[in-house]
Formats: structure tokens, sequence, C-alpha cells
């Protein structure tokens, strides 16, 4: 899991790091061995939003470098998974998530620490770079025909995709709702969809496998992340101060984040 998390994270990669990452966040497992434990400071488990499977293998090797035996093992979900695995008992020492709403279901434990607000981000409609149903603004969302994917109601970028429609006045039918915004996105970059609502950072890591429909002035709809320890783990605060360092910034900045 570690090992494909690191390959995953190169960014710009175009339809092939794209794919690398679904299948990064496909192969997730609801068990994670090896961790948790104050007695076993060799391993510290991080479950994470998909849309931060570009960024945060960097900010593992930061803190592993500083940290020499110690091993981070990342794995990547839908934020609303990230919380239910977690209140299911899944071995877990930090969480980050995709929105703030996105904490509400977790459980309370005094082993928790406090949120921390670390990146935000904003959201992109993407069509596969050849455009084949001819997209060129949100309105053509709406013709009989063109296959929209965006994110399940019950995800962050699910409940932000439905603000900016919204916002844009529009109610396009949608082909199919997908499990986190990587689902999202790889449909659209395989051409199994001929539009998708995915988080600019998303769109971004994806590259010239995927065009940017250009969003009338206003239209934004703007989520923050938050970072906590889940545990009593000894290095668990470390990552989380690890990301909200000055170097944890930059990789967040290169990778498209805004920085609250």
């Amino acid at each position: 899991m570690r090992g494909g998390s690191r390959s995953g994270a190169t960014a710009g990669g175009g339809t092939a790091a794209v794919v690398r990452a679904a299948a990064i966040v496909a192969a997730i497992p609801l068990a994670l061995a090896g961790c948790g434990s104050p007695d076993d400071a060799e391993t510290l488990t991080v479950l994470a939003a998909a849309s931060l499977a570009d960024v945060l293998p960097a900010v593992a090797d930061d803190l592993e470098a500083d940290h020499p035996g110690l091993r981070v093992e990342l794995s990547f979900a839908a934020s609303s998974t990230v919380v239910q695995q977690v209140d299911e008992g899944a071995p877990a020492d930090v969480v980050a998530l995709a929105d703030e709403a996105a904490l509400d279901p977790l459980d309370p434990r005094p082993e928790h620490g406090d949120p921390v607000l670390f990146a935000t981000n904003t959201l992109r409609i993407v069509v596969p770079a050849d455009n084949p149903a001819g997209i060129g603004s949100p309105d053509d969302l709406e013709r009989d025909g063109v296959r929209l994917v965006v994110c399940a109601a019950q995800v962050p970028c699910g409940r932000a995709t439905a603000t900016l429609l919204e916002q844009l006045g529009i109610e396009p039918a949608v082909a199919s709702h997908e499990q986190d915004v990587r689902a999202t996105l790889t449909k659209v970059v395989l051409g199994e969809a001929d539009a998708g609502v995915v988080y600019a950072t998303d769109a971004a890591s994806a590259s010239d496998a995927v065009s940017v429909v250009p969003l009338p002035a206003g239209a934004e709809v703007r989520t923050a992340y938050p970072v906590l320890r889940v545990s009593d783990h000894p290095l668990a605060d470390a990552f989380v101060e690890e990301l909200l360092s000055e170097r944890g910034r930059a990789h967040l900045a290169d990778a498209g984040f805004g920085l609250p």
C-alpha cells in the first residue's frame, strides 16, 4: 500500500498517472496492518481523502527522512469512507478529509486531537481531451445525451458539486454518481463520460488528458480540508505538524491546493 501510494503521487502525468491513481484508490484495504499502537512507533497510518493522493506521499517522505525507521502508511478513499473506517475500529493514527462537514459523523474519543484546516480546493468541470460531446459551457451539460458523471451525494465533492450546479442554475441529468473524485476523473479520462465535476487539483493532475470548461465569473465552491490525530501514536502529531510546516505547505501549493 505504501509503495503504491508513492507511485501515485506524480502530478501532471496524464492518463497513465490518473489510471495509476485510480488503481491505488481501488486497492484500498479496509484492514490496515501493523499500526496504531503507542509501542509501534515505526509505522504510522494515515487515512485520507482521495483528492490528496498526489500530495501526501511527499509529506510522508519528508517525515520519514526526519525519523529514520519510521514507515508512513497512506490509504486513500472518499472522506465519508475514511470516517466510517475509523468509527468501525480500523487502525488509523491520522485522518485528513476533504471538507469540515465530513468530520461530523466521527465518534469523539479521548485520543482524538483538534481538527486543523490545512488546505482549500475548488471545483472544475472537465471533459475528455478531444471533447467528443462538444461541451463549451456549463449550459451544454443539460443537452440530451450528454453523459455527466459526478461524485456521490454523501462525499465532499458530491456535496460541493450540488452547490456548484445550483450556483450555475442548471439541472443536468447525471449518468452516474461515483464513489469519490478520483473515480469520477478516471471515467472522464477514459472517455466513459462526456464530462465530470472534480476538484481543481484533480483536473491539474490529469494534465492534457482532460480539458477544463470555463465557469462564469462568481461561480465557485470552495472546500476546506481538516486534519487531526485519531490515536495516541507518538508521531501522529508530528505528521499533522509536517503537513502544516513550510515544506508541507509548499507541496500543497505545488499540487494546486489553496492555503488557509
